[in-house]
């Protein structure tokens, strides 16, 4: 699979010897303290932060990230490099980090390939210690319209044809035994927007000697095709809160397929406005992959 996004660990070891790079952990504080990639900085935001695709929102996520990303020292010199533990156990929190970095404009992202399972298989030096990164002046430059659409563009979604809406949620909530991975019960209602086909994000990945990682291209293609995308295809794409959905991103960008849009506040904000219409039971054939 193409370096362009992804990035190896011994590549990534050899690039953090000659050019400016930061290193972003997106893992939780206690993973973090027990070990982690050399002069990496802890930002957990990146995955538990809620967005809501309301103005005040977006405004809201623009100026929280464009800060802490400043605050971690990205200046748009350096590459920014994000992980997770590994590809499939930390929810796509990195490519979250990758897909906010792309929204917010910023020149130059990786995802780690394996995350940090990867690095350490690879025999790569890890560090205990937490440095404090010289903050930088964030440059913010968004481009909303490119990567993210709000639940009104996805409502109108609802009656266009040409847009595939594709959910990549856990089967559970899926098929509407469960609101969210926070348990059954934690959105007020169940279920899926209407007309989504469903590609769970787990069936981007697969197992290597290495853990967990990205199908190749043409895999992904394939699996892709079984729910009628291809590469000219236009999607629009939710999870919960935009984590696994990321993941899918990357992995869809990866593939070819490019006008791909993220509705980022997923389920977790369309389950809680009644006006807006879900679908319950099992899928009609047109839905299920």
């Amino acid at each position: 699979m193409s370096e362009r996004i992804l990035i190896s660990p011994a590549d990534l070891s050899t690039a953090m010897q000659t050019e400016p790079m930061a290193i972003i952990d997106t893992r939780d504080p206690e993973a973090y303290a027990k070990g982690h990639l050399p002069g990496a900085v802890n930002l957990r935001d990146i995955f538990t932060y809620l967005a809501t695709s309301t103005p005040e929102g977006r405004q809201e996520l623009q100026q929280r990230f464009a800060d802490e990303f400043g605050a971690a020292g990205l200046s748009g010199a350096e590459t920014a490099v994000l992980y997770e533990e590994s590809m499939n156990s930390g929810f796509g929190q990195s490519c979250r980090g990758y897909f906010l970095l792309t929204y917010l404009g910023y020149p130059k992202v990786k995802v780690l390939h394996g995350g940090y399972a990867a690095w350490v298989a690879a025999g790569m030096p890890v560090s205990l210690d937490a440095p404090t990164p010289k903050a930088a002046a964030f440059p913010l430059k968004t481009s909303a319209a490119a990567v993210m659409i709000d639940k009104h563009q996805m409502l109108a979604a609802l009656d266009d044809p040409s847009i595939v809406i594709l959910d990549v949620r856990d089967v559970d909530e899926w098929v509407g035994t469960s609101s969210s991975p926070y348990g059954k019960d934690y959105c007020p209602r169940k279920g899926r927007i209407p007309g989504a086909r469903w590609l769970e994000w787990y069936r981007m990945m697969k197992p290597t000697p290495q853990g967990q990682m990205f199908k190749e291209p043409e895999e992904i293609l394939a699996e892709c095709a079984t729910v009628g995308i291809t590469p000219q295809s236009t999607v629009y794409l939710y999870c919960f809160k935009g984590a696994r959905a990321s993941n899918t991103y990357l992995a869809l960008q990866q593939a070819g397929v490019k006008k791909v849009k993220m509705y980022f506040g997923s389920w977790n904000e369309w389950a809680r406005d009644p006006s807006l219409p879900i679908e319950t039971g099992m899928p009609e054939m047109a839905a299920a992959a």
